[in-house]
């Protein structure tokens, strides 16, 4: 499917998706195709799982069950990482709210069981792990995080928590750990089941989101770092973390220069340390110091 189409089709769901009525003639005359497409459409979405009603005014409206939804359609529809990645873009130039196009990305990535174009391809056994914690949000429950397995610590235990906000990537998720009376994040690919409890939110005041840098480290502190990488350093910083994209600056000589803030030390220092011939760092006396006491550690 071409991208002019999904963007149609893409529009057409989020018309649906405010909860709104419309007539086959305020369809078409809005996207701008015949009633015979609409209804092919209508018919595919049908095919899919959704729920589409009728009122005695010949008006439609489409509705989402998505318990019922995520594996036809994902039967239906299989995307190749390049469909995804024009399927991704093409919501970003839908013109609608922003926190509009947020919510069908969301759902679009609960539904379709496809690789977020992000900086994380999410394995098929995690989306119903981001679908639980979604609807734990929007009825603001608590849950225990079964079987969650923490590098920190090194250890395997549940965790009761409050989720209130998935990070950018959908990767990690915000949560008030109740027991330990802390804000944190939790790795998605980490948990291994979600139980969604009866019992509501008790803390969301003390629900606050911080700041989770390229290299997928999270914290409420930043420190700035500079960095000059060679070509294949770029490409491979890119290639696994492509949030850092937006912070990469092509110099002379086939080289970059990397501008941004991290969370801690320690995500950017592994990379830098497996690439230490095609870096250079700039300035931050600080993170040269970390560096050095990293590599003598290494040493010992």
């Amino acid at each position: 499917m071409d991208q002019p189409k999904i963007v149609r089709v893409l529009q057409l769901l989020m018309l649906f998706a405010d909860n709104r009525y419309a007539t086959n003639e305020e369809i078409c005359q809005r996207f701008g195709f015949s009633e015979r497409t609409l209804f092919r459409y209508i018919d595919t979405f049908r095919e899919a799982g959704f729920v589409i009603k009728k009122n005695e005014n010949n008006v439609y409206k489409l509705e989402i069950s998505t318990h019922k939804l995520s594996r036809s359609l994902h039967d239906l529809l299989h995307f190749s990482e390049e469909e995804a990645l024009i399927l991704h873009s093409a919501i970003d130039t839908i013109e609608a709210p922003t926190k509009a196009k947020e919510r069908l990305k969301r759902k679009l990535y609960a539904v379709y069981d496809y690789k977020v174009i992000a900086d994380l391809a999410v394995e098929r056994k995690d989306v119903k792990t981001l679908h639980d914690l979604q609807s734990a949000i929007e009825d603001r429950r608590q849950v225990y995080l079964r079987g969650y397995r923490s590098s920190h610590s090194n250890t395997t235990s549940d965790r009761l928590v409050e989720p209130y906000a998935f990070t950018s990537t959908y990767d990690q998720i915000w949560c008030y750990e109740v027991q330990k009376r802390v804000v944190k994040t939790f790795k998605i690919s980490r948990i291994q089941k979600v139980d969604i409890l009866e019992s509501k939110w008790a803390n969301e005041l003390e629900h606050r989101t911080g700041y989770v840098d390229i290299f997928r480290m999270h914290s409420t502190q930043r420190f700035p770092i500079k960095l000059q990488l060679s070509l294949r350093a770029a490409n491979l910083l890119m290639e696994e973390y492509p949030l850092s994209s937006q912070y990469m600056k092509e110099i002379e000589g086939n080289r970059y220069i990397l501008d941004t803030e991290v969370c801690s030390y320690e995500g950017v220092t592994r990379f830098v340390l497996g690439l230490y011939d095609d870096i250079e760092i700039l300035g931050s006396g600080e993170f040269k110091d970390f560096i050095s006491y990293k590599v003598k550690m290494l040493n010992k």
